[in-house]
């Protein structure tokens, strides 16, 4: 059986949406930039025996819209098809599970899981394009049935209530968040894994608009609640709304070994499950499980922990609920989406960018990605680096 294996893989910085260093770019133009630049470093690589482009997109409308994978593949210069993927947050952790799929199916050898979210360009979910609404989705819209997209930011406070996690270790954990990526912006860590983004003017853009450089537990206590009345909530301990693209080469051993190319990693399992909508935020901790069950591996072994940081409030009961201190060294290592940014269907194949780039710098070589996902779902894959 072909084992599928990680060649190749790179993201642009993230923006922040509506005032951010990418507000000009188009998704569909984002992505073909990165896939451009990703396979820039695979000269072995013929671009026509690519077998598929998977577009990962959390909000796939107007500009994102009318299948961007094919858009892409052909702004790309790519004469591959092309196909787009939506399971919210976790869109282009999806794209890379399906091409793992096919090669150990032993249909297909190479393939792009690319991931791209313009909220700039889209608006905040469908709020600004009534005609996308879903009336099933509105307030009231599913009574006897769960409310599937219920506001996320609601979903977080239901699960801080039901697991009992205070405001005061929220934002603990979002200081902690910016201070890491803060470190690691200064080291040149996400440098290793950012594609500069060409401007307007002929400046480029090199480094993610999130991270702040002068948070404090003392300002973050004094933000108000975002999302509910006498909340837990806020701007401060919860992601903000980006913009961003990532894309991951995803090839078959063999294929690799033909062209002489040594792979990064490999995809060793991948896990995902299904909860209530309203407790979307707690996703992680049943996929994971799944993951490792999968992989004959625990969470002892895995030498880098990535959770998306959706949330202060569903990170830090996600951590404890697979076994993990929330503050320790191994988990979310350079911060996390709380500073750096969350485009919704980028964020799956960033944090893999993310995790690699990690490992390589721990000198590790296990890793597992997990996030929650919109609608009360779950998403895990686990990784072992090769070089």
């Amino acid at each position: 059986m072909p084992e599928p294996v990680i060649v190749a893989l790179a993201r642009s910085p993230i923006g922040r949406a509506f005032k951010g260093s990418l507000v000009s770019w188009r998704p569909d133009d984002l992505a073909a930039h990165v896939v451009g630049a990703v396979l820039d470093t695979l000269p072995q690589l013929d671009r026509r025996s690519i077998d598929d482009l998977i577009c990962g997109c959390g909000l796939p409308g107007g500009e994102q819209g009318f299948n961007l994978g094919r858009v892409v593949s052909i702004l790309a210069r790519l004469d591959v098809p092309g196909t787009t993927v939506t399971r919210y947050c976790s869109s282009s952790l999806q794209t890379t599970r399906m091409a793992a799929h096919a090669i150990r199916c032993d249909e297909g050898d190479v393939f792009l899981s690319v991931g791209v979210e313009s909220i700039s360009r889209f608006g905040n979910g469908t709020s600004d394009m009534p005609q996308c609404r879903n009336p099933r989705l509105e307030p009231g819209g599913s009574e006897g049935y769960p409310d599937v997209y219920i506001a996320m930011g609601e979903t977080a406070e239901n699960v801080a209530e039901r697991e009992g996690v205070s405001r005061e270790e929220m934002d603990r954990y979002a200081l902690r968040s910016q201070e890491r990526a803060v470190a690691a912006q200064d080291s040149g860590f996400f440098a290793r894994e950012i594609v500069p983004v060409p401007l307007p003017g002929g400046d480029a853009m090199s480094l993610d608009d999130g991270p702040r450089r002068n948070t404090s537990l003392e300002k973050l206590a004094a933000l108000e609640p975002a999302f509910r009345a006498g909340g837990r909530v806020t701007a401060g301990n919860a992601c903000p709304l980006n913009d961003g693209a990532a894309a991951v080469v995803v090839m078959s051993d063999r294929r690799a070994a033909q062209l002489g190319i040594t792979p990064l990693a490999r995809v060793v399992a991948t896990g995902l499950s299904a909860l209530e909508p309203e407790l979307m935020g707690l996703g992680p901790i049943e996929a994971s499980r799944q993951a490792l069950r999968r992989a004959g591996m625990t969470l002892a072994d895995m030498d880098v922990i990535e959770l998306n940081e959706a949330f202060a409030a569903q990170v830090i009961p996600s951590a404890r609920g697979l076994g993990i201190d929330p503050f320790d060294e191994r988990f979310n290592p350079h911060g996390g989406s709380i500073a750096l940014g969350h485009p919704f269907g980028m964020t799956g194949a960033r944090m893999l960018c993310t995790l690699l780039n990690g490992l390589r710098a721990a000198d590790g070589h296990l890793g597992l990605e997990t996030m929650c996902v919109g609608g009360g779902m779950g998403m895990a894959m686990v990784v072992e680096r090769l070089s």
